[in-house]
C-alpha cells in the first residue's frame, strides 16, 4: 500500500520549515538523514522521498547534497503552482523539471503537488487541469494533483500568507475539484479521463469528516495513485493510531505516498510546527514505526498489520 515515504514537506517555505531557526537547513538535512536511515532500516522497498521543495530552486537541493542528505534519498520531489503563487508560465514546466535533473541527475523525480485553483473562475481551473496533463503526463513517474477537496474556510490554512494579503492567502481555500459544500467543478470533470496517470494529493485533518466520501470519489475517478500526510504533531492527540488505522486501512486500495511532517510542539526548538525537533532522532523514530505499523517489509496487506498491531 505504501509505495513511497515522504520527508516532510515543503521544506524550503517557511510556512512549513522555520529559516530563522535554520538559516542553512544544516538541522533540516541532519534530521532528513536520521529519517532516511529509519525508513530504509524498516523496510528498503519504500522509497524515500525528499519533502517536495516550493519553489523549485536547484541550489536549495545542491545545498542538501552539500549536508549529505540527497545521497540518502531515492526522489526527490518539486512543487509548482504557476498560475496561482509562483512566478513563472505554466508552459515553463519542463524548463523547471530539467533544472533540478541537472543538479540531480541520478534520481528520480516526482511532481508530488501541481494544482490550480478556482478563485477566479472555474474554468482557468479547468484549463489548468488540461495543461497541467499534457505538460506532465510521461514526463516524470508520479504526478499529484492538489486537490480534492477545497479547504474548508473554518479551518484556515496552514501558510505564512496572511488575511491582509489579499488573493495569496485566500486561494489556498480555492484548490479543490470539489467545494466545500460537496459540489464537483469544472476542474473534477477535466480531470477525470486523466486520474489513472494523474495522482491526487489530499490533506486529511485530524478525524477528518472527508475520509470516506474522499475515497469513494477517488475509487469513481478511477484514481490509482494517493499522496496523503501522517502528521507527528497529531501523533499526540488522543486515539492518534486509532485515527491512523482508521485512514491508513481506508486507503489501502491505493499507491500511497505517505507525508511525515510536521513537529510537536512541546518537542520543537520553538513552539510551533514549522521549527525544527530538538531531538531529530525522535521524528526518524516516528516515521519507523509508522512504516513498521503500515508497511512492514514482511507484507504488502495493511490489514494484517493492523491486526498484530492491536
Amino acid at each position: 500500500m505504501i509505495e513511497a515515504a515522504m520527508i516532510w514537506n515543503e521544506p524550503n517555505n517557511k510556512s512549513h520549515w522555520d529559516p530563522q531557526i535554520d538559516p542553512d537547513w544544516s538541522k533540516f538535512a541532519e534530521m532528513g538523514k536520521l529519517a532516511a536511515r529509519a525508513i530504509h532500516d524498516v523496510n528498503p522497498q519504500v522509497k524515500r522521498v525528499l519533502g517536495g521543495i516550493s519553489p523549485i530552486d536547484p541550489q536549495y537541493i545542491q545545498r542538501l547534497a552539500g549536508h549529505g542528505l540527497i545521497e540518502e534519498l531515492d526522489v526527490i520531489a518539486v512543487h509548482g503552482f504557476p498560475l496561482d503563487w509562483n512566478l513563472w508560465n505554466i508552459n515553463e514546466w519542463p524548463q523547471r523539471l530539467d533544472e533540478i535533473r541537472a543538479v540531480v541527475p541520478d534520481h528520480e523525480l516526482w511532481v508530488t503537488e501541481v494544482g490550480v485553483g478556482s478563485f477566479g473562475a472555474e474554468e482557468v481551473q479547468e484549463f489548468g487541469v488540461k495543461r497541467t496533463a499534457e505538460l506532465l503526463i510521461g514526463k516524470v513517474p508520479r504526478v499529484f494533483w492538489y486537490s480534492l477537496y477545497d479547504l474548508p474556510q473554518a479551518w484556515g490554512a496552514t501558510t505564512r500568507h496572511k488575511e491582509a494579503e489579499g488573493s495569496s492567502y485566500y486561494r489556498h481555500f480555492y484548490m479543490g475539484l470539489i467545494k466545500e459544500d460537496g459540489t464537483p467543478k469544472l476542474g473534477l470533470k477535466a480531470f477525470e479521463p486523466y486520474a489513472g496517470d494523474l495522482g491526487l494529493m489530499q490533506w486529511f485533518h485530524y478525524q477528518d469528516p472527508r475520509l470516506d466520501d474522499a475515497v469513494a470519489w477517488l475509487k469513481r475517478l478511477g484514481v490509482k495513485h494517493l499522496r496523503t500526510g501522517l502528521s507527528w504533531a497529531d501523533s499526540f492527540r488522543p486515539d492518534a493510531l486509532g485515527w491512523f488505522d482508521r485512514q491508513m486501512e481506508a486507503l489501502e486500495d491505493f499507491d500511497v505516498t505517505v507525508t511525515f511532517c510536521f513537529t510537536p510542539e512541546h518537542l520543537g526548538i520553538e513552539p510551533h510546527h514549522t521549527s525544527p525537533p530538538r531531538d531529530p532522532q525522535q521524528f526518524a523514530d516516528f516515521c519507523a514505526q509508522m512504516i513498521e505499523r503500515y508497511a512492514p517489509v514482511a507484507t504488502n496487506d495493511a490489514r494484517p498489520a493492523l491486526a498484530a498491531a492491536e
